[in-house]
C-alpha cells in the first residue's frame, strides 16, 4: 500500500482501542427490487423481550464486533425495541433463529436500515440480496423519501459492495475509535480475527 500521498501524518492508535471508518449510505428513491428467493422465512418480531434480543443480536453481530447493544442498560434497550416506530422482523431457518432486520423509523420521512444481518452458517449462500428485497419492501411505505444505513470497516469486506449494488450511494465517511470489546470482557478473543487487537498482554 503506498502512503506517500497522505495529507496528513499518520497517528498511533492508542493501546486498548479500535480505529475504524464509518461509510454512510442512502437512497432517496423505491429501487426496483430483482425477483429472489431463499430457504429461509421473515417474520414479524414485535416487542423482542430484551434478552432474546441480545443473544440474536451477538449470535449475528459478534464476528464483526457488533458491541452498542449489549452495552446498554436493560430499560434503555427495551424502550427502543418497543417503539412503535421501530420494526424488529426475525428471520428463521424452520424454527431456528437465524437473523434479523431492524427497521427505525423515528425520524420523520426517513427509514434507517439500524440492523440487517445473518448468522455466520447463513453468509454466503445467497440469502443477502433476498433479505436486503425485505428490508427495502418493508422500509419504502407512504411518506417515506430516504432510506439509509451504514457499515464500517470491521464489517464483512463485501458488505460495502453489496450495499452499492443494491441501489445506495454512499453519502459520508467518519472515523472514529473505540475501546476494544474483547479486551472488556463483553466478546470473546476469538471474535473478529480479521481485526487486530492492540495490547501488550496480546503479542
Amino acid at each position: 500500500m503506498d502512503l506517500s500521498n497522505l495529507t496528513g501524518p499518520l497517528r498511533d492508535v492508542p493501546e486498548g482501542q479500535i480505529a475504524t471508518i464509518v461509510t454512510h449510505l442512502e437512497m432517496s428513491e423505491r429501487p426496483s427490487l430483482p425477483a429472489t428467493g431463499s430457504s429461509l422465512h421473515l417474520e414479524s418480531w414485535p416487542s423482542p423481550d430484551a434478552r432474546d434480543y441480545c443473544a440474536l443480536f451477538r449470535s449475528v453481530g459478534e464476528p464483526w464486533l457488533w458491541i452498542s447493544r449489549l452495552l446498554m442498560e436493560q430499560d434503555a434497550l427495551t424502550a427502543i425495541l418497543h417503539d412503535p416506530a421501530v420494526e424488529i422482523s426475525i428471520v428463521r431457518d424452520g424454527e431456528q433463529p437465524v437473523g434479523f432486520i431492524e427497521l427505525d423509523f423515528r425520524q420523520p420521512g426517513e427509514c434507517e436500515i439500524a440492523f440487517f444481518g445473518l448468522i455466520p452458517e447463513q453468509n454466503g449462500k445467497g440469502h443477502g440480496r433476498w433479505l436486503m428485497n425485505q428490508a427495502l419492501d418493508r422500509a419504502w411505505r407512504d411518506g417515506v423519501s430516504r432510506v439509509w444505513l451504514h457499515t464500517c470497516t470491521q464489517d464483512s469486506p463485501r458488505a460495502l459492495p453489496f450495499y452499492k449494488r443494491c441501489g445506495f450511494r454512499v453519502f459520508r465517511q467518519q472515523t472514529g475509535q473505540m475501546k476494544d470489546p474483547r479486551l472488556t470482557g463483553h466478546l470473546p478473543s476469538t471474535a473478529a480475527p480479521h481485526v487486530p487487537i492492540l495490547s501488550r498482554t496480546s503479542r
